[in-house]
């Protein structure tokens, strides 16, 4: 029997979308005011869900605490209060978008887990705006 476990989190980051290799004219045309070369940042809200078997020992899925531990070394240390393209490095030739955050926040937690244990990531940019990534 699998069952999914999930831990919510959350950082504040400021990002800027845009392309390097386009014009100002195109990054406004297809960014809007997420192109504001001044930046502009996010309440991001974070759910990391994993599923798997529950470990006949222990009652878990996974130990929360660690899970609370992977994800506040993994992602809160590194984005919180940041500007993700200037101090983040998977940003350095990554557009940060929600999508693009989302994917990263996954390859940074899965070598960190049970390789039997499924990954999703859920990322609020805005209450009402969250993509999800689960590795495929």
């Amino acid at each position: 029997m699998k069952v999914k476990v999930s831990r919510k989190a959350h950082f504040n980051a400021a990002h800027r979308l845009y392309r390097k290799d386009w014009s100002d004219e195109k990054n406004t045309a297809v960014f809007g005011k997420c192109n504001n070369p001044s930046f502009h940042g996010h309440n991001y809200e974070l759910i990391v869900s994993v599923t798997g078997e529950i470990d006949k020992d222990t009652g878990f899925v996974i130990d929360m605490k660690v899970l609370k531990d992977i994800i506040r070394d993994e992602v809160e240390e590194a984005f919180d209060h940041k500007n993700l393209n200037m101090e983040v490095p998977e940003f350095s030739d990554l557009n940060p978008t929600a999508e693009n955050i989302a994917v990263v926040i996954y390859n940074k937690i899965k070598p960190k887990i049970d390789s039997k244990l499924e990954l999703e990531v859920m990322l609020f940019e805005t209450p009402r705006n969250f993509v999800s990534y689960s590795g495929s």
